[in-house]
């Protein structure tokens, strides 16, 4: 059994020498991929289709999965491959094939040639059609809605009798147009949104910035790599982790609150444009919807852009929440989203939703730069093959609702959120360290002393334990009121 693969229909009406081109990418793209399953397949081609050929012992089922998510393919059919003699032994071969299909059922034939033949495909049609039809039990010919479609290519020499066809993901073959990095929470939005660029046939990097500790790395480079294996596996990239966590500590130092949003989102495009040019990268790439969060308002988004001069793709811009979540369940990425740690560390009172440039570049002067410039420096690039072997699984935290007596209260959230709802416990001391403080101060607290970390959603404060204690804290625990 073979495969002949159609390339998608934006593939097929470029110019001949782009078109070459990009089948030339395809074919190699198939290539690298299914042969990891077999060094015996064989992947061929001309200028409009990729023709497959596998060993009698290869599970066929294997690579249909495999072929439904390589970009660039629109349809792709799997076939018996014969050599041509003439329309008696299609016919012949054709009713040993479908006999068993058209029970009782309507049928169409659909003949389609390639090269200089004696007959038409009309004629092809009308041959094998009268066979089936008096030799088979169907109940008939529909044109129109047939129950099966029996589908026969003749092309040249040889001709394929069609089993069964899938469609593809459309798109351009991944690596012929240029590389991008894709900024990746883990979330549904930036997850959809990588898989979008790669199915545009742009080699994506995956660039994270570490904001929550390693609980969130370990769900994102979960995320990168089942991403990359599953639609980007012909290319090798890169994922960078960048860590941020001073980043955002200087910006709650020295910004405005009702900037804090919109201003991250400027620190981390500044960093990903430094980071794009070592990458050969000529683009960057978000899952911003707009007007999803305050910070993705039009007035805000253009003031975001400013901080960099590379091009700013955003797949998602106008769809609903609603499509993105389907979508990510479509691409496997919504359970990784649904259960991915929600970082809550830099939440605005009132956030600006008409960002003035002249203003947040003014809240931007009053901070250190040094903090990005180390950020960037302190970056972890790991090829993308080789991330899940880079994950140590998050401890596994114990969660206190009732802290005993001697314990120690640490409310790691933000100044500002403390002052809106005060912890107040009675027996118990509470010392107040934000979460983006605590590992500069965590060597200050005492070895025999049980310590339970305490935010609002419970989020930080698990990201943080799990940390420390994967550092050898054995004596930092989770404050988690019923």
């Amino acid at each position: 059994m073979n495969f002949l693969i159609r390339p998608s229909a934006e593939v097929a009406i470029k110019s001949k020498p782009v078109r070459r081109q990009q089948i030339r990418q395809l074919r190699q793209n198939v290539s690298k991929i299914l042969r990891r399953v077999n060094r015996d397949i064989v992947v061929e081609g001309s200028w409009d289709r990729v023709d497959v050929r596998v060993p009698d012992d290869v599970d066929n089922e294997r690579l249909i999965a495999l072929l439904k998510c390589i970009p660039g393919i629109s349809n792709f059919l799997e076939v018996r491959d014969y050599p041509l003699t003439d329309l008696d032994d299609i016919a012949e071969r054709a009713l040993a094939v479908f006999k068993p299909h058209l029970e009782g059922k309507t049928f169409a034939v659909r003949g389609r040639r390639t090269g200089e033949h004696s007959f038409s495909s009309a004629d092809l049609e009308r041959k094998v059609g009268a066979v089936l039809l008096s030799q088979t039990g169907a109940t008939g010919v529909n044109l129109k809605q047939p129950h099966e479609q029996v589908r026969i290519e003749v092309i040249h020499d040889r001709y394929h009798l069609v089993e069964r066809r899938f469609e593809g993901l459309g798109g351009y073959p991944l690596g012929s147009v240029e590389s991008a990095v894709t900024l990746i929470s883990g979330g549904y939005d930036s997850s959809v949104a990588t898989y979008l660029t790669m199915r545009r046939g742009i080699r994506t990097h995956f660039l994270f910035f570490n904001l929550g500790g390693a609980a969130h790395e370990v769900g994102v480079k979960q995320v990168a790599h089942h991403l990359w294996a599953r639609y980007g596996a012909s290319h090798s990239v890169k994922f960078i982790s960048v860590p941020f966590e001073g980043v955002v500590a200087e910006i709650m130092r020295a910004v405005d609150h009702r900037h804090m949003g919109v201003i991250l989102k400027r620190m981390m495009l500044k960093a990903a444009a430094r980071i794009a040019e070592t990458t050969s990268a000529r683009a960057l790439v978000t899952g911003d919807a707009v007007a999803q969060v305050s910070s993705q308002t039009l007035a805000n988004l253009n003031v975001v852009d400013r901080a960099s001069d590379e091009v700013v793709l955003r797949p998602l811009i106008t769809m609903d929440k609603v499509e993105i979540i389907r979508l990510a369940g479509e691409i496997g990425t919504e359970s990784y989203a649904r259960n991915m740690p929600e970082y809550c560390g830099v939440i605005s009172q009132k956030p600006v939703t008409r960002a003035k440039l002249h203003r947040v570049e003014e809240e931007e002067a009053k901070m250190d730069t040094a903090v990005l410039d180390q950020a960037v420096e302190d970056r972890v690039e790991t090829p993308i093959q080789k991330i899940l072997d880079t994950i140590t699984t998050p401890e596994d935290v114990e969660l206190v609702q009732t802290p005993a007596v001697g314990d120690v209260i640490i409310d790691v959230r933000h100044p500002s959120e403390e002052e809106r709802a005060p912890l107040h416990l009675t027996n118990n001391e509470i010392l107040h360290i934000p979460f983006y403080e605590l590992n500069q101060r965590v060597g200050d607290l005492a070895p025999d002393c049980r310590y339970l970390l305490y935010c609002d959603r419970g989020t930080m404060s698990r990201m943080h334990a799990g940390h420390l204690k994967a550092a050898g804290r054995e004596n930092i625990l989770v404050y988690s009121p019923a």
